[in-house]
């Protein structure tokens, strides 16, 4: 029998409750698909900080480096706002990625069918999405060197610092363009190479990778100009290739297309050992414990984690037509209710998604 090892890092909010109904689906996937899971729970983020002192134990590291995958619920809690950056949850994160060497973060987002009318947009501009952002994660604005806070003469400056390397962009490039490839052939790179230095080489490296892959179509957009048209035609998209910062928020606007982020799932990677599979979405502390939360995209990463990184393909297949089969009989969470269909909570729903397995 097939056997894996994954961590389970639940993190804060309503992470331990939509963590509770993706372990449920996993345990009765590997029983019906023949594959062993051998599954702990370790902290992160704000529950790390409270149990430890440390947003990110050195046992959580350790843990997650000699795993098969990592599936990753939520991090983040208001009440350590006002710490030190080093002591804050999404430090924590941070560092996973970079313990992790996972320089691509990928974020699909496609519409479902059924959740069509669920959008903010008509349904003519979003009926054809399929796209997926592909991100640069551990380089940047947010890792630049150098970066603080100091005190001058007269006030308080802060200072962050973007800065790429060209082996950087050629890195998460390569990436890009061989998933373009299994697609439909087709790269936006989005910048910001009329005003930044860091983005002119962004886009002569970008464009010298395209030298390589001749079917590749591949345009550039400035980033303001790619949110815009995220929301006026987003179906001209395929594979979106940005860097760390620009990625960031345009994965969270493109999330919305589909009428929830509590819908997309996304997968870090590296060039080996153990991915970090993840919803989009935070750790929503406003509904955490209420059995509100929508398990979705928890879900769906769980499914990418099965395809990617335990290549347990048909267990990923199964669990995403679940989705789909409940969601087409009109079940909802509070965030997707529309009218005529029947709403549920986070376990229910889990129940019923157990159910279609």
């Amino acid at each position: 029998m097939r056997q894996h090892q994954i961590v389970l890092l639940p993190g804060d909010g309503i992470g331990p409750e939509i963590t509770s109904v993706a372990r449920l689906l996993l345990e009765e996937l590997s029983s019906k698909y023949d594959f062993e899971l051998s599954i702990e729970e370790h902290l992160i983020g704000g529950s790390a900080l409270e149990e430890t002192g440390n947003p990110l134990p050195q046992q959580t590291i350790d843990a997650c480096k000699a795993s098969d995958g990592n599936l990753l619920a939520a991090i983040g809690n208001p009440k350590f706002d006002s710490n030190p950056r080093e002591k804050r949850p999404e430090s924590g994160l941070l560092r996973l990625r970079s313990e992790l060497e996972l320089f691509a973060n990928l974020r699909p987002v496609k519409v479902v069918q059924s959740l069509i009318s669920s959008s903010s947009l008509k349904s003519e501009i979003i009926k054809d999405v399929d796209l997926i952002v592909v991100r640069e994660l551990i380089g940047g604005i947010y890792f630049g060197q150098p970066k603080g806070r100091i005190e001058t003469p007269n006030e308080e400056r802060a200072f962050n610092t973007m800065t790429y390397s060209s082996s950087e962009i050629d890195q998460i490039s390569e990436l890009a363009f061989k998933l373009a490839m299994s697609r439909r052939k087709k790269i936006c790179s989005v910048d910001k190479a009329n005003v930044l230095d860091v983005s002119q080489l962004w886009r002569d490296r970008v464009n010298l990778m395209a030298s390589n892959y001749k079917e590749i179509q591949v345009t550039h957009q400035y980033v303001d100009n790619a949110a815009m048209q995220l929301v006026r035609e987003p179906s001209q998209f395929d594979v979106l290739l940005t860097g760390n910062l620009f990625g960031d928020i345009l994965s969270d606007e493109a999330a919305m297309l589909t009428g929830s982020i509590g819908m997309l799932p996304s997968a870090s990677l590296g060039r080996k050992g153990p991915g970090l599979f993840e919803p989009v979405h935070g750790s929503a502390p406003d509904i955490a414990g209420q059995d509100v939360a929508n398990p979705i995209a928890m879900i769906l990463s769980a499914a990418m984690m099965l395809e990617i990184g335990l290549k347990e393909v048909q267990a990923a297949k199964a669990l995403e037509a679940a989705v789909d089969k409940v969601l087409e009989k009109g079940i909802r969470t509070a965030d997707l209710m529309q009218e005529g269909c029947t709403q549920l909570g986070c376990q229910a729903l889990g129940d019923e998604l157990l159910n279609s397995l």
